[in-house]
């Protein structure tokens, strides 16, 4: 099964939590035990698995980024002004993918599943969930 997950974000750096939609394609695929791949589509966007119990770790690995790759320095600025975005990207990488233990994502209890913005605001993101598994 494969279902795309569609944004809007506000602000051009941020972590968005899309654990619960991931939850309802996975239960909606009745998938019992597999994996489900969750994918960014976009070159300036990415997926990480993070911390959810405190919004001080996404602003946290927001801050890091900026430190390590900062807006304004690099060769694609000429073109469109987001080359940080591209790097950023690239770095935490398009995707993840999860186990699906007994028709549930395997994610701990302090782990949620989080669409990385770095080039908003931007009204249309989308994330490409597939599901791979068996029903019974």
């Amino acid at each position: 099964m494969r279902d795309t997950i569609n944004l809007v974000t506000r602000t051009r750096e941020t972590l968005l939590d899309i654990t619960p939609q991931v939850t309802d394609i996975v239960a909606r695929s009745g998938v019992r035990d597999g994996l489900v791949n969750v994918y960014a589509q976009g070159a300036t966007a990415a997926v990480m698995i993070q911390e959810n119990w405190d919004d001080s770790v996404q602003s946290d690995v927001v801050e890091l980024l900026r430190q390590l790759i900062p807006q304004g320095v690099w060769r694609h600025d000429a073109q469109d002004g987001n080359g940080d975005a591209h790097l950023k990207a690239g770095l935490v990488g398009p995707s993840e993918s999860i186990p699906i233990v007994d028709g549930r994502l395997g994610l701990s209890r302090w782990q949620n599943i989080f669409f990385c913005e770095f080039d908003g605001p931007r009204s249309d993101r989308r994330v490409c969930c597939t599901v791979l598994g068996a029903t019974t």
